[in-house]
């Protein structure tokens, strides 16, 4: 079983709620899994840069324009969307852990989508239809927030483009845990339940068949 995990948070492990959720996961699944590889991508350390016109031309171009060949600046802006794609298509299983920022993804980690999430990498376009060029089975989301959240909030942008993302490039197995609420006097309560569920999803994910 091969894992990709993306990080998204700027804060040190002791301060940083979704590292720990992260941290809990993996141990558990490596527990009840010793043989899984895992592949740790922290987008602080290796960050992704913006999509630029340059990078945008190399995916796009050659889709509106059967035939088009990248110029060389356009083919040099694709070396990190390349190599992390080839991380993606690897995988089994993509584990995304962040906080909520302003209702949404950190903007790094939308960054890391704009890269991947491109034609002729993660998947083709064939009359129209997006066909998946890679293994992924699942991914799983890692997230706290400060404020309390409920099903369908509209203060959580993150949940839905996390999903979208993943089920236009064909992954539809999408699971989450939430420590939310850590700006709150239920802090501690609410992380110990976010803990039981990251337990859940890797005990789950362990069991997968590959």
């Amino acid at each position: 079983m091969n894992v990709l995990h993306v990080c998204a948070s700027p804060r040190p492990f002791q301060e940083s709620v979704s590292k720990q959720l992260a941290a809990a996961f993996f141990a558990k699944l490596t527990e009840l899994n010793p043989d899984i590889n895992v592949i740790n991508v922290d987008l602080y350390h290796s960050p992704p840069p913006f999509l630029n016109y340059e990078g945008y031309r190399a995916f796009w171009m050659p889709i509106k324009q059967p035939g088009y060949q990248p110029t060389a600046a356009e083919q040099k802006a694709t070396g990190y969307a390349v190599a992390q794609a080839q991380q993606f298509r690897d995988s089994d299983i993509i584990v995304l852990s962040m906080p909520l920022w302003n209702c949404g993804m950190p903007a790094i980690m939308k960054a890391w989508f704009e890269q991947v999430m491109v034609p002729n990498l993660v998947f083709t376009l064939e009359e129209g239809a997006v066909r998946p060029s890679h293994q992924v089975r699942k991914a799983i989301v890692l997230a706290s927030a400060g404020i309390v959240l409920k099903e369908g909030d509209p203060a959580d942008a993150l949940t839905p483009q996390v999903e979208a993302a993943m089920k236009y490039v064909g992954v539809t197995d999408i699971a989450s845990a939430w420590a939310d609420g850590q700006d709150t006097p239920q802090a501690e309560d609410r992380m110990l339940m976010a803990m039981e569920a990251v337990e859940d999803l890797a005990e789950e994910v362990a069991q997968m068949k590959f």
